[in-house]
């Protein structure tokens, strides 16, 4: 039988950055996609590709942030880890910073365009199937405790697109995960562990209950 490939395609929540850190990484029995590579089993392999910063779409002027645009280097990583049975993104919390000046709505439109109307349509080279696509709502960043980066407002914004990434997946036929309930640790945009471990027992009931 063959395994069923997941992709988990997004920022350092994905990654596994330990909130408060200078970029240290939580280990395998704690970040996520392995944890919810555990509760799949053997069926199924899981694929991580977060990235530090990476956003929707927006480009970063400062030095030491290039290649963080995630809509540029989709492409090459669905070719590369094709063929794919799903792709879990979790992806928009870097574009709440203010250097990017982004509404709630934007952030939307950067998710449908470029992603909700891309990755379902993209057809494997190697078999006759298309990747399914399901989309989480990121956590709230809490712009008490979080860089001055993300500035106020932050959190009221992050808090809108819950019902925003909804109304993306229904019109795009994806399916949609909300973890805006999730606990963030004391940097106010990372996952705690805990969050880690509901976020993958919430993929995981998810998953049993798609189609793959």
């Amino acid at each position: 039988m063959n395994k069923k490939r997941i992709l988990c395609y997004g920022d350092s929540n994905i990654w596994g950055w330990i909130p408060g850190t200078e970029a240290e990484r939580f280990s395998e029995e704690i970040r996520f996609p392995q944890v919810l590579q555990r509760l799949l089993g053997m069926d199924f392999e899981i694929i991580e590709e977060g990235l530090a910063s990476r956003t929707l779409v927006s480009e970063y002027q400062r030095p030491g942030k290039e290649g963080r645009n995630g809509s540029t280097s989709l492409m090459p990583c669905l070719i590369l880890h094709d063929p794919l049975d799903l792709v879990i993104l979790l992806l928009g919390t870097n574009e709440l910073k203010k250097e990017f000046n982004n509404t709630a709505e934007q952030i939307g439109e950067f998710l449908e365009n470029y992603y909700a109307k891309v990755i379902p349509q993209t057809k494997s080279k190697i078999r006759d199937s298309y990747p399914k696509l399901l989309i989480i709502a990121p956590a709230v960043v809490d712009e008490q405790l979080a860089s001055p980066r993300y500035g106020t407002g932050s959190t009221e914004k992050n808090k809108q697109l819950g019902k925003i990434y909804s109304e993306v997946a229904e019109r795009n036929n994806c399916n949609f995960l909300d973890a805006s309930e999730l606990a963030v640790g004391i940097d106010g945009v990372h996952l705690t562990p805990e969050s880690h471990g509901k976020l993958a027992e919430m993929l995981y009931q998810k998953i049993k209950s798609m189609n793959l």
